[in-house]
């Protein structure tokens, strides 16, 4: 896997390009609501929206303009409160926030005095600076706060002034419902994609074996024949962990979805509408992808076959950047960027499939993996411990792919995703995968 080199005015064009898509996204999901509802805390389990507004403020002065620039503080005094990992999100309303007017102009103001630092810095000579990396970094911190801000749009109640047009429905080949991915060596990470981050490096060769795994990520209809057969009555289909959970929680169904005189419905960005039974299941916790898989008769994949159907050429043998090739995503490939603002159909962009034919494996939902997020060989953190390290270990469990709401530049075949196997807020689904018998290979 080679990135694209790109000379110093091309790395300018691509940081400015990635830095102006991700406010524009930011003014989008900020300016669609009133300053009571950005100020609201809609769910303990986010932040207010102005704090991340903020937040992403804050973040851009303390790397890039302090950093990179060598510029003098602009509002050290606000630090403490747009620390991540000072404040639990449960606990930022409580904090003296930047009111919205404010946090905007701070915002904006950041902004424009990066742009200046842009035009002059000299693109090499730090880790820091080689490659552009920490304007990449940067945009990619403001895309994943859209995510989540999004995320937060969708826990509020009340309607949402965000509109985009439906995805294109999917074509009307028939697939078949798995792959099969030869066993062998492959390429898992990468030591020369200029923007990754460090969980993502170094590369490193992995065995595995061979497996199938779904063609399409599994959708509304399959997991409601799950539900229909009384799999969250069903204890033999959850861990343990999962079983209590659910008996704790009372799930009887996806996030969002209630049933009404005998139809399922779901909650979309305010706006009730019947469960599409040809989109990808969205909102479930891991346990929940878990227990499908076992109720299948599948598993879910771990994270290193799931990069390797997404990554690997049999023809060559090399790990692609992407499952389509080493370009990137185009509107044909994938859907991302929030250019709609739901999954699209299962089976849809072929034009972004795997060399093996495994589809959508970028885009429209985080797919749950059965891997907890640990460390590759070789991984150093950087450019600061809390960005991966300390994360490590059995509490999180991996999601790759992205998810409609990610931007590409936050988007990448090696791209990985983690986070509590409780959580269903997020845009998270999954697909399924078993293990090849010798005559199947």
């Amino acid at each position: 896997m080679t990135a694209p080199a790109l000379d110093p005015e091309a790395l300018r064009r691509r940081a400015l390009d990635a830095l102006t898509t991700a406010r524009e996204r930011t003014r989008a999901l900020t300016t669609c609501v009133d300053d009571r509802e950005l100020t609201a805390q809609h769910s303990p389990l986010m932040s207010p929206l102005v704090w991340d507004l903020a937040h992403i403020g804050n973040q851009e002065e303390q790397w890039l303009l302090r950093n990179v620039g060598g510029r003098e503080a602009l509002r050290p005094d606000i630090d403490p409160i747009y620390d991540a990992f000072e404040h639990p999100r449960s606990e930022r309303p409580t904090l003296p926030l930047l009111p919205p007017a404010e946090a905007h102009a701070y915002a904006a103001e950041v902004r424009g005095r990066v742009l200046d630092i842009l035009e002059r810095a000299p693109l090499h000579g730090t880790p820091l600076t080689d490659a552009a990396f920490a304007f990449g970094m940067i945009a990619q911190h403001e895309q994943q706060h859209d995510e989540t801000m999004l995320i937060t749009h969708q826990l509020r109640r009340g309607p949402v002034a965000l509109t985009a047009p439906p995805p294109a429905p999917a074509d009307t080949a028939l697939l078949p419902a798995e792959v099969l991915v030869p066993g062998g060596p492959f390429t898992m990470g990468t030591s020369t994609e200029p923007w990754s981050l460090d969980n993502e490096r170094p590369s490193h060769v992995r065995e595995v074996a061979p497996f199938f795994i779904d063609t399409v990520p599994v959708s509304n209809g399959a997991y409601l024949a799950f539900i229909e057969d009384g799999g969250y009555e069903d204890e033999r289909w959850w861990t343990p962990a999962g079983w209590a959970h659910v008996r704790e929680h009372g799930l009887a169904a996806p996030l969002f979805w209630h049933r009404e005189g005998g139809a399922w419905l779901r909650r979309r960005f305010g706006v009730t509408e019947p469960v599409p039974r040809e989109e990808p299941v969205l909102h479930v916790c891991w346990y929940e992808a878990d227990a499908y898989a076992r109720w299948a008769g599948r598993r879910l994949p771990t994270e290193t076959e799931w990069e390797k159907a997404a990554r690997h050429d049999p023809a060559t043998g090399r790990s692609r950047r992407y499952p389509w090739g080493d370009a990137d995503p185009g509107p044909e490939h994938a859907n991302l960027g929030q250019r709609h603002l739901q999954p699209a159909p299962v089976g849809s962009y072929p034009a972004g499939a795997s060399p093996l034919g495994v589809r959508q494996l970028v885009g429209d939902v985080w797919e749950w993996t059965a891997s907890d997020f640990t460390p590759y060989p070789g991984f150093a953190p950087f450019p600061y411990k809390e960005y991966s390290e300390v994360f490590f270990g059995p509490d999180h469990k991996v999601l790759r792919g992205g998810s409609f709401a990610v931007d590409k530049v936050a988007c990448r075949g090696t791209f990985r995703n983690w986070d509590y196997p409780v959580r269903r807020q997020i845009f998270s689904g999954f697909r399924t995968a078993r293990d090849a018998r010798p005559e199947q290979v």
